[in-house]
């Protein structure tokens, strides 16, 4: 999902998260009213990394298990191994056990966001929703992430991904959708928007 500034980028994660009500209509998966759900049927369905990743001062592990109720080491590990966050976690310290914040290791923004969605993962969900995951960080680490996000969805995860990064988010878009002041005003395929004229004039510097 991609669109200029203030076109409704963030209110539609909001909704979709929940965050916020609609004021009308209905939020629809597979004929399921999301707002509907309990709030443990809602994870199993969607699973959130917001932009700004929060991690609390505690361990790396604690961090990927908060928000399920007795999650076992190898549920903690095989999301991190989903996430693609093993290769940075094994090489800290103490592994999922290195305390983070202020307290013990700094993480990358790259390696925050491995981390938030292995968190988005420990539940298995159907759908995991990145609200730009690249906002912030270097052209590497963007590059970085792309290629994880890729490799998260060749998981048979489906991911609903809101980038500010247009030309990069399309490339890799199996499906793309471009907002104009708070409605979908194009949809195709990734591949078809970036060759779309209209498109790339307004939205893709020509």
């Amino acid at each position: 999902v991609i669109g200029a500034s203030g076109a409704g980028k963030t209110t539609l994660c909001s909704l979709l998260a929940r965050f916020q009500d609609p004021d009308a209509g209905s939020i629809l998966l597979d004929g399921i009213d999301l707002r509907d759900l309990e709030l443990d049927s809602f994870r199993s369905l969607l699973g959130i990394v917001e932009q700004e990743v929060f991690l609390f001062d505690g361990t790396i592990g604690e961090n990927i298990a908060f928000g399920r109720r007795e999650a076992t080491a190898e549920a903690i590990r095989e999301a991190a191994a989903a996430a693609n966050a093993l290769e940075f976690i094994e090489a800290t310290p103490a592994g999922f056990d290195s305390l983070i914040g202020e307290r013990g290791v700094r993480l990358s923004g790259g390696q925050r966001q491995q981390v938030a969605v292995g968190r988005a993962l420990m539940t298995q969900p159907r759908i995991l929703m990145l609200d730009e995951p690249t906002a912030g960080v270097s052209p590497i680490v963007m590059d970085e992430l792309f290629d994880r996000i890729i490799q998260v969805a060749q998981t048979g995860i489906a991911i609903l991904m809101v980038e500010q990064n247009a030309k990069q988010a399309l490339n890799i878009a199996d499906k793309g959708f471009v907002l104009v002041q708070g409605r979908n005003a194009y949809t195709d395929t990734g591949a078809a928007l970036l060759a779309d004229p209209e498109v790339r004039r307004a939205f893709l510097g020509g």
